[in-house]
């Protein structure tokens, strides 16, 4: 990652925690205090702060996209419950802050992780300027067709999700017209991860440039927060290709 952080349009930008005051518009009191006494708290502060942060600088134009690293924080917290390595909200304080601060703001998030995001559904239903398609095991429109769960399959090809994605997010946010993009990427659906669906690692830099593209809609605001894996040498493999694409000049 050294070099791909020496590209002339790259910039490290250290998080800082989120504040209690916002966590508590999306969480519960009770669910907050027991956070905050696990040994995990920081890493899940940071998370979220640095996907608040990354946000508003990219709505301001202080930044076109963004990835941000996550730990203890992601898909799997919902209001007043967490699990699955994610014990605090990322989606739930980014929209919250970014529609507080830019009034109608419209976002898009999309969830390529293995499993189901159903803290991310908790915390967003209802808003129906937030518009989540998540690729996992079942196929749900609700929330006014504004939360959506598509069945991606247990052993898929790269194509063929990929065909999903173009027909069930990128089909609809040509009709949403989102202001930001927000990408939950999880690489525990390639092969020999533990959400193992059959995707090469070849597939990831596919997904990232396909989507990267289709943030044109919304001026290429374009926001990815890593979720599930454990293959160390296929994270490599993924962000590393993931800065590289984001850096590039898009026409």
């Amino acid at each position: 990652m050294k070099s791909e952080l020496t590209l002339p349009n790259v910039k490290l930008i250290k998080p800082k925690s989120v504040k209690d005051e916002l966590l508590l518009k999306v969480h519960t009191p009770r669910f907050l205090k027991d956070l905050q006494n696990q040994w995990y708290c920081k890493g899940a502060y940071l998370t979220v702060g640095g996907c608040v942060e990354a946000s508003e600088m990219i709505m301001k134009g202080e930044l076109r996209n963004a990835l941000v690293f996550g730990v203890a924080a992601g898909h799997h917290a919902e209001r007043d419950s967490a699990w699955g390595g994610t014990y605090c909200s990322v989606s739930g304080p980014l929209v919250v802050n970014l529609q507080e601060s830019f009034p109608g703001a419209k976002i898009a998030i999309i969830d390529t992780d293995s499993h189901h995001g159903n803290g991310t559904r908790d915390v967003t239903y209802g808003n129906h300027n937030v518009l989540h398609v998540c690729f996992c095991s079942s196929d749900i429109i609700e929330d006014k067709g504004t939360k959506i769960c598509v069945n991606c399959g247990y052993n898929t090809t790269d194509n063929d999700y990929l065909g999903l994605v173009e027909t069930e997010f990128i089909s609809r946010i040509k009709q949403f017209k989102p202001d930001l993009i927000l990408h939950l990427l999880g690489h525990d659906t390639a092969r020999g991860d533990y959400g193992d669906r059959g995707l090469s690692k070849e597939f990831f830099p596919r997904l990232v440039t396909l989507l990267n593209h289709a943030s044109k809609i919304c001026n290429y605001r374009y926001l990815i927060n890593t979720h599930g894996g454990s293959n160390v040498q296929i994270c490599e493999y993924v962000y590393n290709n993931t800065i590289r694409i984001l850096a590039s000049k898009l026409t």
